[in-house]
């Protein structure tokens, strides 16, 4: 019974997949493609084996002597040059660690600026602080003129807003009321 179902199976793969396409091969093709093959198969072994010959005649060429010991004069050259190069390699190493070191301590020093900089300025808070504080006693004694008719209680206030923040402009606002104060003053006295 799997025999059976295996057999449907591969009876409806190949119903699904159609007739295979094969494209047109030409007869001249073919030999061209047997023709690279057999001179690829023949022309590495003899590159290899020419190569081999080339190397054998070169080292057995006559008048060549092979070299025994080299010469001391040679040594100490080559001394001198791994000497040379030692020294230049340890100094590179040296110019390279302090550039990274330099770049760390750049690094460094623009990250405590970038905090530096996410840290509000003590002073503006301050001024902002003294700002919001002469605003609400002027709040306040705007509140007791008007709304309490507390006219003694404001003018102190405000007298006490000019001497706790001259410069400030709320100390301005608060001359304005008291000049206000005045003249309303004035004005019930000559009616």
């Amino acid at each position: 019974m799997n025999r059976d179902r295996i057999e449907t199976l591969l009876q409806g793969a190949d119903h699904r997949a159609g007739r295979p396409v094969f494209g047109r091969v030409a007869a001249i093709e073919i030999r061209r493609r047997a023709h690279r093959r057999r001179v690829t198969r023949t022309i590495a072994p003899l590159a290899v084996a020419a190569m081999i010959a080339v190397a054998v005649v070169l080292l057995n060429v006559p008048g060549r002597e092979p070299k025994g010991e080299p010469e001391p004069q040679s040594i100490a050259s080559l001394q001198e040059q791994v000497r040379q190069l030692q020294e230049r390699t340890d100094a590179t190493l040296q110019l390279v660690q302090q550039v990274l070191e330099q770049d760390r301590r750049q690094r460094r020093l623009a990250e405590a600026e970038a905090e530096l900089a996410s840290i509000p300025d003590p002073m503006e808070q301050l001024e902002r602080q003294v700002d919001k504080t002469a605003f609400l006693l002027i709040y306040r004694a705007d509140q007791l003129y008007k709304e309490l008719d507390q006219t003694e209680s404001a003018v102190a206030a405000y007298k006490e807003i000019i001497q706790l923040f001259p410069t400030n402009r709320w100390a301005e606002v608060a001359r304005e009321r008291l000049a206000e104060i005045d003249e309303h003053e004035r004005d019930q006295i000559g009616s």
